[in-house]
Parts: C-alpha cells; structure tokens; sequence
C-alpha cells in the first residue's frame, strides 16, 4: 500500500489544525548582556558545529542572536528581537538555515506587528519556494526565545503553552505544550548541581494525533536543562533543529588555552 497521499494528508491536518490557546510568559528574570560559547554535537558526542550566542538589552527590547557554524560549512543563524516588559512578546525573528546539515535551506523572516511572515524555502526539486503570508499572530509566538521563557517558567508550573511559528514552504501556527520533568545532577569541576529538565512537545489533538501516532509522524520531545539556582541558567538541550531533522545536542562550549613548553615549566617552577 502506497502510503505517500495519506502522510501529505496527515502533514496538512498537522499545519492546518486547530491551535489550543497560549498563555505569555511572564518575566520573572529580565535579560541583559551577554556572550556564551556553545557546541553542537549528535547524541553519540560527535562535533558538528560550534556556536556562539550573544544577547543585548536596550531598555525593555532585547536582541538574541544564536549561530551555529558547521564543519561542512553548514550555517544556522537566529535573531530574536523582544520586548520584556511584564511579560516576554517576540517583536521580530530572523532565520537562516543552509549548508549540506540541512535538507531545507530556509530564510524566514517573521514581523509581528504587521502580522507577516517571509519564508524562501528550497525544496525537493532544488527550486526556491517564496512566501509571504500574513497571519493573526497571538501574543505568545516564541520563535527564538524558548531558552529565554524556559528560565522564566517556574518549575512548580504543571504545563505552559505557546505558539509557534512552523517554517514550512507555507507557514503555519503550531502550539508547544512545556512542561517540567524530573531534576539531574551535574557537575562542574568538583561542585554539584541540579538542573530541571523541560520536556517540549508539538501538541497534536483528535484524528490528527491519531494518524501522527499511526504512521510514527509525531514530532520528537525537545528536552531543555536549565540550572536551578536563583540565577536560572541553560545547560544542555536535546532536540532538532528543523523539522524532521534528527536529534542533536547543544552544550555549553569548555575553553581551551594553548599550551607550550615554556608555560609548563613556568607552571612547575614559579622562580624560572
């Protein structure tokens, strides 16, 4: 049985589907200066890219800027410009993602105050697909900020959802349902500590969810550790970065100094 027709029908139930309603994220932590080094890897611990992301806040608008550049020259750049006050409200994002890591290079622009969204998508055929669509945009789209909300949900709240814009050829709303799981050890040097972990998923109700589960098209959970301190903070992440796309793991990069001869006995003997 040829079942190509029912999974372009299933993927269209998916988008088009009825999203539940969201809630804002309130700002419990506001965001400021910052510049962290990150790392791409698969699960088995292989390195595919390394990453930087810097954030700076000018009064209440915070621009995020995360990128991944990739050993096969492979490129996935974000920037999130939000608001924070009271509450967390995306006011602009920009995606690039291109390069042999991705299936579908895709540029998408989204403007929420014009309820816009921009999309050039290659697809199959090597052909580019461009998109304008406008869309009622709610007040929750988290495009470039679910680290951000993450370290703003308290880990007592049972379930969070928020929007979602899917970059597809044609964009559509989708709705992520967060909600916290158990708390993991780490350590870092000698000092333990404890992390929350946050499970994301694409919430698929009705015949929907019952033709995803049938032909195995649920979207994998996301799992997010945020450090729990008074000062909330990213750990690790595990997840794809697009749609359909497997499962990868973002740490926080470890520094690494040169080391030369000399440096080494300076080290063993103070007096040299």
């Amino acid at each position: 049985m040829d079942r190509s027709p029912l999974l372009v029908v299933l993927v269209c139930a998916l988008l088009n589907s009825s999203p539940l309603r969201g809630e804002e994220v309130r700002v419990r932590h506001t965001e400021g200066l910052v510049h962290g080094f990150l790392v791409l890897r698969t699960l088995e611990g292989n390195t595919l890219a390394e990453g930087d992301l810097t954030e700076v806040a000018n009064g209440e608008t915070v621009t995020n800027h995360l990128v991944f550049r990739f050993r096969d020259g492979s490129l996935h750049d974000e920037t999130a410009v939000f608001s924070q006050n009271r509450s967390f409200r995306l006011l602009k994002d920009h995606l690039v993602q291109k390069g042999p890591a991705f299936k579908h290079p895709v540029d998408v622009s989204i403007d929420t105050s014009k309820g816009e969204v921009a999309v050039r998508y290659g697809a199959d055929n090597g052909k580019e697909k461009v998109t304008t669509a406008h869309l009622d945009l709610p007040v929750d789209v988290a495009n470039g900020m679910v680290f951000t909300l993450l370290k703003n949900i308290h880990p007592e709240t049972q379930q969070t959802k928020v929007s979602m814009v899917a970059v597809t050829p044609k964009p559509r709303l989708v709705k992520l349902s967060i909600t916290p799981g158990a708390e993991e050890v780490f350590s870092t040097v000698q000092s333990r500590r404890k992390a929350i972990r946050y499970d994301v998923n694409v919430e698929i109700g009705g015949m929907t969810g019952l033709l995803a589960h049938l032909f195995g098209k649920v979207p994998p959970t996301t799992r997010v550790w945020i450090l729990m301190s008074d000062v909330p903070a990213f750990v690790k992440s595990e997840g794809p970065l697009f749609m359909g796309g497997p499962i990868w793991r973002i740490e926080l990069a470890t520094p690494v100094w040169p080391t030369t001869a000399a440096t080494d006995a300076k080290e063993k003997d103070p007096k040299q």
